[in-house]
């Protein structure tokens, strides 16, 4: 059994919990899957989602934005990755405050969490049916949203490990379609369409907009939500304090080159992104520019790949963060808490699938506005567990351990709090109004905090 982290002295050493003979998450899952699961989840064609939208909100200065959030999501990394080591257990952000911080705050943190984990699969349903139904008008949009959570749905209750191996062949594809697009925007710039040509504009300009660059950040970092999924994934790595944190750093490295890198080609081919003529709808568009028609076929049809991968994903990440919670007795455990034959919360897979279904009826637009409200509450929370860690936990003191529990996690608490202050207005009403319902609900079920919060498991040594 390999050693905790030096620095750290247990109270005790316990695995993830659950009743003996009962079902248990399986450990199956290998580095290579978790890199994958995550890429997926984040879904690297999504990064021209929110090119138009963002270019106009930062007047040109894409990639600068996305160094912005970069910069705030490698802190943020890095305190997953120390907090996964620590506690290796399904549940993430809502897992890591819970044992570090306070039970209670871990419910609400993992409730502001959920918010996002809810709605995410309904979003990614919407999406593809607005993808197809402009290649196939004539299909109502209903048949994409149920046909994507159904395909979904069934890989997710097969097990991990076959939606792991389906993800990793989507990633594939996903990536072959945007190094054609990479390549064929280079081309356009280098015979000088547009007027383009090489330059660091989308990075710095005269005049710059400050605050413009962190609104467009704040939108941004909902590109990065794969990096925290995988954390829920603890308890089914085979081996998981190597490979959780392992494949955080390579997820955020290789998709934070990735944004950068295509949206600097896109920004200098147009950097104005009004002349594309439709700002929402700006990349269909712009691969239609760069390779015609039959060009942009291919592109949506990896785009509907990359929802499919990403709809596997979410899924999956959302059934087990309320396995966590409904395992812990923060919700009804009979439902949220049991694992079928196959070591699948199926209850919450089907659960998800159900609330996707009202993507029939959604409005993208407003959904979309609260899906960073409960990332960025995750973020400054798991900084600030690195940091209760430190204080409760961690025996050994020095410059070295103060800068990687004291100064990162700090400096991340800071930009993560800057970012989530930077999200529309709407979206902290509706997500302050979000929380609120979840500490009614600890309430009455804690009656007024008299009963006593299940017991902690400390830090482990697995």
């Amino acid at each position: 059994m390999s050693q905790l982290d030096p620095a750290i002295a247990p109270s005790r050493t316990a695995e993830a919990p659950h009743t003996p003979g009962a079902p248990a998450l399986r450990r199956t899952l290998k580095l290579r899957h978790i890199v994958f699961l995550g890429l997926a989840y984040m879904a690297p064609l999504a990064v021209f989602d929110t090119f138009g939208i963002v270019a106009d909100v930062t007047h040109g200065h894409v990639p600068l934005a996305y160094l912005v959030v970069l910069v705030a999501v490698l802190i943020t990394a890095l305190s997953y990755s120390r907090m996964v080591k620590v506690f290796p257990m399904a549940g993430s952000a809502y897992t890591y405050t819970r044992e570090a911080i306070n039970p209670h705050l871990g419910f609400l943190v993992g409730w502001a969490a959920t918010l996002d984990y809810l709605l995410l699969p309904m979003i990614n349903a919407l999406l593809s049916a607005i993808y197809m139904s402009a290649a196939f008008p004539a299909v109502p949009s209903w048949v994409w949203i149920l046909s994507t959570i159904v395909i979904c749905t069934v890989l997710n209750l097969i097990g991990v490990q076959i939606a792991a191996k389906v993800n990793v062949i989507l990633v594939i594809i996903q990536v072959v379609v945007a190094v054609a697009f990479v390549g064929l925007t280079i081309k356009n710039i280098v015979d000088g369409a547009n007027g383009a040509s090489f330059s660091m504009t989308p990075f710095f300009a005269p005049g710059l907009d400050v605050p413009a660059i962190g609104a467009g950040a704040a939108i941004l970092a909902l590109s990065f939500l794969g990096f925290d999924a995988v954390s829920t994934l603890a308890e089914e790595a085979e081996k998981p304090r190597r490979d959780i944190p392992r494949a955080i750093l390579i997820i955020v490295a290789v998709a934070g080159v990735f944004f950068v890198g295509v949206t600097y080609v896109m920004q200098v081919l147009f950097p104005d992104v009004a002349t594309v003529g439709n700002i929402v709808g700006a990349s269909p568009e712009i691969a239609k520019y760069i390779g015609g028609a039959a060009f942009q076929a291919v592109f949506i049809g990896g785009y509907m790949v990359a929802v499919l991968g990403c709809g596997i994903t979410q899924q999956m990440s959302a059934a087990r963060l309320l396995y966590a919670m409904g395992r812990d007795g923060a919700l009804p455990k009979r439902f949220f808490g049991s694992l079928n034959r196959a070591g699948v919360p199926a209850a919450n897979v089907l659960l998800i699938a159900a609330l996707a279904c009202s993507a029939v009826f959604l409005d993208l637009g407003r959904a979309a506005s609260l899906i960073n409200f409960g990332a960025f509450v995750a973020f400054i929370f798991v900084n600030l567990a690195v940091i209760f860690t430190y204080i409760r936990f961690v025996k050994e003191r020095g410059w070295r351990v103060a800068i990687g529990y004291l100064v990162l996690p700090g400096l991340g608490v800071v930009i993560n709090v800057a970012l989530w202050f930077s999200l529309e207005p709407s979206a902290m009403i509706v997500g302050g109004v979000w929380v609120a319902i979840g500490l009614a609900y600890l309430l009455w079920r804690t009656r007024f905090f008299r009963v006593s919060p299940p017991p902690l498991h400390g830090p482990t040594d697995l």
